[in-house]
Formats: C-alpha cells, sequence, structure tokens
C-alpha cells in the first residue's frame, strides 16, 4: 500500500485548487495592494485602484481566451445558476421559436427547469434516457424555427461529460463552460455567449464570468429588472452595484498566471496528460473500476467512476483519505467517486491517484 504523505490533493468539484503562486501573491498584497495602504476588499470600487484592477483583469481574460472586440467582458454575481435565469428573461421571448436546450446532465437540465419559468424552453436533445453518458453531435441535432439560441452544458461536472469542441453552423450558440472554461482553447466567435462561475478553474466563487456578443443586447426587451438586465450591466460596465472586487481581482491573477505558463495550448497539453494518467488507470483495471461517460465524452476535468461494491467504494475513500487525496466522494445521482482535476491540480496528484488505484485493485481485485 502507498505511504501517506504531508502533500494534499484536493479533488473537489469546487470550490477548487487555484495556482499557489496566486494564492502566495494575494497573500503578500492582502493589506497593501501597489503601495495604496489598503486591500483589495476595503477599497471603494469606484477609485482609482480597483477601476486599475478591473481593466488589468479584463485584459487579462481576452489575452488567454483571446476574445473578439465585439464582445464585452463582464464579471457578474449569482454563478452561472443565476445565468440560467439571466439569459432567458433576456433572450428568450426575443423570437417566437423560444429557446433550445441540449441537455447532457444535471446542469444543463437545471438550465432548462429555469428557463421554462421565463417563458418557450424547448428540449431538442436529452441524454437522460441513457442516464447521461454521452453528449450529440451538435450539427446532426434538429433545431426549432425561428429559435432565439441553441443553449449546451459543455462539461457537465457531475457526469462527467463533455463535448469536447466548439460548436459548428450558423446559429447563436449559449454555452454554460464553468467546468471546462480556460482548459484549452476554444474560438469565443463561435458562440453568442459563454458564461462561467469562476470557482473552478477562474479563482474563488463568488464571480461569474459572461463573455456576450455586442449585437445580443440589441435584444434585450425593456422593462427587466436592473440586476438582471444584460444591457444595464454592460452599460454600467457591470458595476451597477458593488462588483465582488476580491473575486474579480482573484479572477485576473489566475488568468495573468495562465498567460505566463504559455497560454491556453500549454494548458490543454498538462491537462490532457493529467487525465491520461487517471483514465488509463481505469480502463487498466480490467472492469475493476468503471467510468461513466463513454470514451468519445470523456470530460479532462471530471472523472466518475465506480467500482463493483459499496462496501469497496467506501473503502477506497477511506484510504485514499488516509493518504491525503480528498473529496473524491461521488456525487449522490451518479454514485461511486469522482476525481476533478481543474486548471491548478498538479499533475503530481493524478500519477498518485493512478498509482493508489492500481494498488488498490490489486489487493482487492
Amino acid at each position: 500500500m502507498a505511504v501517506a504523505t504531508h502533500q494534499t490533493y484536493n479533488f473537489s468539484a469546487g470550490p477548487a485548487c487555484m495556482p499557489r503562486d496566486v494564492l502566495e501573491r494575494a497573500k503578500s498584497e492582502l493589506l497593501d495592494w501597489n503601495g495604496t495602504g489598503m486591500s483589495v476588499m476595503e477599497m471603494s470600487h469606484r477609485g482609482k485602484a480597483f477601476l486599475q484592477i478591473a481593466e488589468q483583469t479584463e485584459s487579462a481574460v481576452r489575452k488567454l481566451m483571446n476574445v473578439p472586440d465585439n464582445y464585452r467582458v463582464l464579471f457578474l454575481q449569482g454563478g452561472a445558476s443565476l445565468q440560467f435565469t439571466m439569459l432567458a428573461m433576456n433572450f428568450i421571448g426575443s423570437k417566437v421559436g423560444g429557446g433550445d436546450y441540449l441537455v447532457t446532465g444535471t446542469w444543463g437540465q437545471k438550465a432548462v427547469e429555469a428557463a421554462r419559468i421565463e417563458g418557450k424552453a424547448n428540449l431538442v436533445w436529452d441524454g437522460k434516457p441513457d442516464k447521461y453518458v454521452s453528449a450529440p453531435d451538435i450539427a446532426s441535432v434538429a433545431v426549432t424555427d425561428n429559435a432565439a439560441f441553441v443553449h449546451f452544458t459543455m462539461n457537465e461536472t457531475i457526469q462527467g461529460v463533455d463535448y469536447l469542441n466548439d460548436p459548428s453552423g450558423n446559429v447563436d450558440y449559449i454555452c454554460d463552460m464553468s467546468s471546462c472554461i480556460a482548459s484549452r482553447p476554444f474560438d469565443v466567435s463561435r458562440y453568442a455567449m459563454v458564461y462561467a462561475g469562476a470557482q473552478k478553474n477562474l479563482g474563488p466563487s463568488g464571480v461569474c464570468l459572461v463573455l456576450l456578443r455586442e449585437d445580443m443586447l440589441e435584444r434585450v426587451p425593456s422593462g427587466l429588472p436592473p440586476m438582471l438586465d444584460y444591457k444595464v450591466q454592460a452599460d454600467n460596465d457591470w458595476m451597477y452595484n458593488t462588483p465582488p472586487c476580491f473575486g474579480v481581482y482573484m479572477l485576473g491573477l489566475v488568468c495573468e498566471h495562465w498567460i505566463k505558463f504559455g497560454g491556453l495550448d500549454a494548458v490543454a497539453k498538462l491537462n490532457h496528460e493529467k487525465a491520461k494518467a487517471i483514465y488509463d488507470a481505469i480502463d487498466l483495471s480490467g472492469g475493476f473500476f468503471k467510468p461513466h461517460a463513454v470514451s468519445d465524452n470523456r470530460s479532462q476535468m471530471n472523472i466518475p467512476f465506480t467500482l463493483p461494491t459499496e462496501e469497496l467504494t467506501e473503502a477506497f475513500l477511506s484510504e485514499a483519505k488516509a493518504l491525503n487525496m480528498l473529496e473524491l466522494k461521488g456525487h449522490r445521482s451518479v454514485g461511486g467517486c469522482r476525481a476533478s482535476i481543474y486548471n491548478a491540480f498538479p499533475l503530481e496528484g493524478c500519477y498518485a491517484l493512478a498509482s493508489f488505484m492500481s494498488d488498490f485493485k490489486s489487493r482487492n481485485g
């Protein structure tokens, strides 16, 4: 059996681990940002210092993700879950066809449920009959005539299902990228809107990044509650009220970190190696460990897998915890285990888990 170390590996699905040097920098600047004598948590969001931070953060997002000039970058509150309602309120009534939804897991289903409160939401593809193990070829899915948009969740955190590619076609796609954003290059111009909660790959919880094509603002109806109105948020540079200042600052530091690392191409290469180590342990186990998603849609961020019995699962989790491998318990809707290995999760942690899996199987298989 492997020997426990002092290193803790946090496999949490979120909030997740962040780059160590980002945390160290935030620590060093916590009491005094850039000679102001103030913490970022103390300064006015209207003041010169925070406006500089906001500008730097937006610039880092645009550079890391290659965001075109005709997209607005917004830092909103309420997480991705509030976006489910907000995007429906803003866009679903703009065309008589309503909004089209593809559902590959729990969060996609929650998006549909929220949208149906606001208007017509069409479920044009649903993976529930097969227990959400795959994602469709988006181009092959028949969409509704005159639909306002086609919405999908790129990577399902709970089921570990990922489309792995940008969509094609002359359609206004809206995509929830909460658990895979910035994990690999993606073409922002293929989407009318991209949104993501920060707490997986971008920073602490409390901030939701929205990349919104400017012409979508023309579709926003009048009379919406100001905090839920994209046009109001854009016109006020996402500061209609006091924004989550510290979270925005941290998001900027995270983006700067990955730019220095080599950008999203380098991030994708690292993430592929990390995921491969664990999937190899699963595939070489002779069926002892079983993955949830089909091979063509395996997430590189969230890896759910099951063991032959509940007793073995509990033993596996207990031994893993003793080895400082934390938060490996799977979501109740899938069961088993789940290893979430977002950008900042270390490569050595993936090899450590793979080694433990092989050892556990040899003793219990």
